[in-house]
């Protein structure tokens, strides 16, 4: 392809990127089904779709899916330090997908990146944390009259899109695909759980058993990283504002309590929880000597870093994705990943066969709006429950995995109210 048409680190890199693609394609079982289907449908024909994605292995697998379906498609990266070199050249050299994404590029590169992709003047947005929309929205408005919607893939993307459709700010239809419960059940919970703590591992290299390991947020993705920091052996604390998730999180086990507690005793802190500077100055005055802080949620502001600068009088790089801040007082904290999302910046992000179900999500909603255009209302719309439904099945199908049928004899009583206590 015309390599004009990008921006990418090393092109030279395509055949180990290709390679990791592949591995991938393997556990992807619902995508390679996608795949038959809509290359012989071509839903998408013609269709201009810019996504703003992680640039990984798996989302490579998508963005082939969605060419196959007959997408005009170019991505750009949701994150400055999620994109993988080597997928980002495959896609462009092996797959003639235009991408825009180089891992570790400044904020003023990421967004020119989306604004290359914006100037493909896509009729539709595949986004990872709501930034093609709300740039659209801010600086890009001539896009609007064209466009036919838009799908979200993570919490923080629906909450920044919720806020836009409550002041009547939102200027076209959005589906929330992290709202399937073939998407947060899964995806969020297990692949979070695992990716997150492969990602500090893997900075770290320390053990995690015996430690106190607290957890920040006790959404589906918190309750996925507790799950597995437990199953390391880690003594783990839930801290919370929403009180049924902390009765939820003290049931499950974990002992919970204001953050203000846990941080005086925490070895390691992970924020999940979608707001801003949860992990604070008050907490970073109080806890011990050593503590290591990362992130997972989307957005690198749930850790007040300038307040952890300010109270640094020096800051060294022991390893690849750890900052070691030596404080005023003696004190040193570790943060991973320059506080951006652990698992993508310091790992590889959510195995295959998880994200598998979440990209399925993502291309059925692509071709459920192209067949709804003009037809839905402005605002955020649920995943359709016939596509969380079909995308379980065709899971279980693949995991070669039978579940029983209801009689219609049980359909009846089910949908009946006459029948009671007999």
């Amino acid at each position: 392809m015309n390599t004009t048409n990008c921006d990418i680190r090393d092109p030279l890199l395509a055949e180990a990127g290709q390679q990791r693609i592949e591995w991938a394609w393997q556990e992807m079982p619902v995508l390679q089904q996608l795949l038959k289907r809509l290359s012989d449908e071509r839903p998408l024909e013609g269709i201009r779709l810019s996504g703003c994605l992680h640039i990984t292995t798996e989302t490579a697998n998508l963005a082939r899916v969605l060419k196959a379906a007959g997408a005009d498609l170019v991505l750009c990266a949701s994150n400055p330090l999620s994109t993988q070199d080597d997928v980002a050249a495959a896609l462009v050299e092996r797959y003639q997908i235009p991408v825009y994404a180089i891992c570790g590029e400044s904020s003023e590169i990421y967004y020119q990146h989306i604004n290359a992709a914006l100037d493909h003047r896509p009729v539709l947005t595949m986004d990872d944390g709501a930034d093609l929309v709300s740039e659209i929205h801010k600086t890009r408005p001539d896009l609007l009259p064209d466009m036919i919607g838009g799908t979200e893939e993570t919490t923080t993307g629906v909450i920044r899109l919720k806020a836009m459709a409550n002041e009547d700010a939102l200027k076209f239809p959005v589906i929330a695909v992290n709202d399937a419960m073939t998407k947060h059940l899964f995806d969020n919970r297990y692949g979070t759980g695992q990716s997150t703590l492969d990602g500090i591992i893997r900075a770290t290299n320390i053990l995690l058993a015996g430690k106190t390991f607290t957890v920040v947020g006790y959404g589906w993705c918190g309750r996925g990283i507790a799950m597995r920091a437990k199953g390391h052996g880690a003594h783990v604390i839930v801290t919370e504002v929403n009180p049924l998730r902390a009765l939820e999180a003290s049931m499950d086990g974990y002992r919970v309590m204001p953050l203000s507690e846990a941080a005086a005793q925490s070895d390691f802190i992970v924020t999940a929880s979608g707001d801003k500077n949860v992990l604070d100055k008050a907490h970073l005055e109080i806890m011990k000597d050593g503590c290591i802080l990362a992130n997972s949620g989307h957005f690198n502001v749930e850790i007040n870093i300038p307040a952890l600068q300010a109270m640094s009088i020096k800051i060294h790089q022991p390893r690849p994705s750890v900052q070691q801040y030596t404080l005023t007082d003696g004190r040193t904290i570790c943060l991973l990943a320059e506080g951006r999302l652990v698992n993508l910046a310091a790992a590889e992000g959510h195995p295959s066969a998880v994200m598998d179900m979440s990209f399925a999500n993502q291309a059925l909603s692509a071709v459920y709006l192209v067949k709804q255009a003009g037809k839905l209302s402005h605002g955020v719309h649920n995943v359709p429950t016939e596509i969380d439904q079909s995308i379980a099945e065709m899971k279980l199908s693949a995991m070669n995995i039978q579940i029983d049928q209801l009689s219609s004899e049980q359909v009846l009583y089910l949908s009946s109210w006459r029948q009671g206590t007999s």
